[in-house]
């Protein structure tokens, strides 16, 4: 019983380990993609304050920092949204990740 119980421990401890380190390499990637979001969002936000202490009115639309500001944006990754209340005021800035 004892030999029975040890080859099935055998068999079974790599595979609980296998299936651990695959959860753990799912949450790295969860974090990595954060991380991007994050990342993408500060670059939107540099960019708009750069505007504004250049020309003291953060731009209209987010074209305007892409062209003058050299924001690079992967649009088939993320879409941004960018919302301007008034010249004076930070625009609301929101990125998503594109495909879930």
């Amino acid at each position: 019983m004892e030999r029975k119980l040890l080859r099935i421990l055998t068999w079974l401890a790599p595979l609980l380990a296998a299936a651990w380190l695959l959860s753990a390499a799912g949450n790295l990637d969860a974090g990595q993609a954060e991380e991007e979001l994050r990342q993408m969002e500060q670059a939107v936000r540099r960019a708009a304050v750069a505007c504004y202490a250049a020309e003291g009115a953060y731009p209209p639309n987010l074209e305007r920092l892409q062209a003058d500001y050299g924001l690079q944006v992967d649009e088939e990754r993320y879409t941004v949204a960018y919302t301007v209340f008034a010249e004076n005021l930070m625009p609301e800035i929101t990125v998503l990740r594109n495909g879930g």
